[in-house]
């Protein structure tokens, strides 16, 4: 049977794992067994995807990354270079702490930044934006804007990564796709038609 996804030469890929049409694993990378990668991803080059992980269609991890074991991506989020998931959030060499992995959730459209880390056991809300080098410490509320060491919420972003810039009624708009935003009781909303 013909694989429906590419591989480069280098990549290693072991058995038991799934990998979706259209999926592109780049140069030195190593996917495990049991992990899911679903259609249409991109993984870069030199990426650890490890055992029990799942991504959702179309995510993006870009060169460099690590994806541990605990960690679920929904689709379309985008991983940046060199971006480092946490497993355990108290590790030492010598207690051995494996299957007591945190589960760190990474929802639909998110994206998070070059260099940024992720504290594990963080659920990282639909469509917020992790800024490059930031540390997550906590959860990150939907279209969240997140930036700093430790990661302080600085704004909120639409689903196409701009700025929201609110009213005094509460509503923004995004200035390239148009849709409207509304923020009420300290979160965004987005308006369906």
């Amino acid at each position: 049977m013909e694989k429906k996804y590419f591989s480069h030469p280098t990549a290693i890929i072991d058995n038991g794992c799934s990998i979706g049409k259209g999926t592109k694993i780049w140069h030195f990378s190593h996917i495990m067994s049991d992990c899911k990668i679903n259609e249409n991803c991109n993984i870069g080059q030199n990426v650890v995807i490890s055992p029990g992980v799942v991504l959702g269609r179309n995510v993006k991890v870009q060169n460099n990354v690590s994806v541990y074991t605990g960690v679920v991506c929904e689709e379309d989020v985008f991983l940046g270079p060199s971006m480092v998931f946490t497993n355990i959030t108290n590790p030492r060499s010598a207690v051995v702490r494996r299957g007591k992995y945190e589960t760190t959730l990474v929802k639909k459209g998110a994206t998070i930044g070059a260099n940024a880390t992720i504290v594990c056991g963080h659920n990282i809300g639909e469509y917020s934006f992790i800024g490059a080098g930031a540390v997550v410490t906590k959860e990150v509320p939907d279209f969240a804007l997140v930036v700093g060491n430790p990661a302080k919420q600085i704004g909120w972003m639409s689903k196409y990564g701009h700025r929201l810039k609110f009213d005094k009624k509460g509503v923004a708009v995004c200035p390239e796709s148009k849709e409207k935003y509304f923020f009420k009781n300290g979160t965004v909303k987005i308006f369906l038609k």
